[in-house]
């Protein structure tokens, strides 16, 4: 089974409703589609992989017989009668809960997160049978990237609060609780101006060379001009941009509804993309009234050319806001002109707004030294 661009289920020809959801990773789920009380159910047994072919054709069976007989096998646990396994409540979850309660990015890392961690690791798990030591056991599995661990944690926890609120573990025994986390090494990176140079200098070949499509030119061009977040620039709608004030009126952003007030070299970036008929997207993805989905592989090549080794795409957000400071603009305005919400988001620059007052006395305090002697 080949994965191909988008997510797709190859369904089984011997057993009506046994189903495997490939994922464009490569990835592998082995699925289960029902019907129970005149609706169509789906659920999700486990990956291939650690169940095997036989093993999941044989559940699927079972799952399909209890349906039936009337009896709903998701909430039975799909065989015998200690609850569903993390796999189908992580299904549940991603199928019920996620798609109301959370952004597109949000829904990614999510989706992520328990299909590459959680349910590798504890997916063939009874959900009533899951001890603290068994999210210490995966917490610990995934140190060597410690703010993945943490995250994942995290989306655990979420999943088994959700787990009390469905019934399916008594409450005030979520497994996540103490457990302790890893520390993660802010990280606040900066471009100098050498660097911002030789940034545009690989956006400038990667246009005249057509080493990039243009829209990751124009992307990338947005992001560092602009302070936005990667998802704001992405999902972009030529009816959030007014070009003749110079604003985008973005109605969800991660903080809620915002204004992104715009300089003449974003303007300018705007006025030159071109338009496609019938697309809202600014930043066009290669399918037709679709956004763009990621810049990250486009981003590693042109980082790599411009030797920015280990400099993210989010970095550019903070280079933004240290340059709004290093031109002697406030805090309270770049908080402003990046959409915080609150002084402390914006107060992690607060170092760099003391650049400008050594330079200052400085040059006060050579002056007085020369004219004194």
């Amino acid at each position: 089974l080949r994965p191909q661009e988008r997510e797709r289920v190859v369904w089984d020809d011997e057993i009506k409703g046994f189903g495997v959801r490939v994922h464009p990773t490569g990835k592998r789920v082995y699925i289960v589609k029902y019907r129970h009380r005149g609706r169509v159910v789906k659920t999700t047994i486990g990956p291939h992989g650690p169940i095997a072919p036989a093993e999941a054709r044989a559940r699927a069976a079972e799952i399909i017989t209890a349906a039936r007989t009337g009896r709903d096998p998701a909430a039975a646990g799909g065989r015998g009668s200690r609850g569903p396994t993390v796999a189908e409540l992580a299904q549940r979850f991603l199928e019920e809960y996620v798609p109301a309660h959370c952004k597109p990015g949000t829904q990614t890392v999510y989706r992520s997160a328990l299909v590459n961690h959680v349910v590798p690791r504890l997916g063939s798990r009874r959900v009533a049978d899951i001890e603290r030591a068994d999210i210490v056991a995966l917490h610990h599995a995934l140190r060597a990237t410690p703010y993945q661990a943490n995250r994942t944690v995290q989306i655990l926890s979420r999943l088994f609060t959700l787990a009390e609120v469905w019934g399916l573990r008594p409450d005030g025994s979520n497994p996540c609780r103490h457990v302790r986390r890893f520390r993660e090494e802010k990280r606040e990176r900066f471009l100098s101006d050498a660097e911002y140079a030789r940034l545009g200098a690989a956006l400038k070949a990667g246009e005249e060379e057509r080493l990039e499509p243009p829209e990751v030119i124009a992307a990338i061009r947005l992001l560092m001009l602009t302070g936005c977040r990667r998802s704001e620039i992405l999902t972009l709608h030529w009816d959030h941009v007014d070009l003749e004030t110079g604003e985008l009126h973005l109605p969800d952003s991660k903080t809620g509804a915002k204004t992104v007030h715009l300089g003449d070299p974003a303007i300018a970036v705007l006025r030159a993309i071109p338009r496609r008929a019938g697309d809202p997207f600014v930043i066009a993805g290669t399918s037709p009234g679709r956004p763009m989905k990621d810049l990250h592989h486009y981003w590693q090549r042109i980082r790599r050319r411009a030797g920015l080794e280990g400099v993210r795409i989010h970095d550019l957000r903070h280079s933004y806001a240290s340059g709004g400071l290093l031109v002697g603009e406030g805090l309270p305005m770049i908080g402003k002109l990046l959409g915080h919400t609150n002084v402390h988001m914006t107060a992690r620059y607060a170092h760099l707004a003391n650049d400008p007052l050594k330079s200052a006395a400085n040059r006060i305090a050579s002056r007085i030294a020369e004219v004194a002697g």
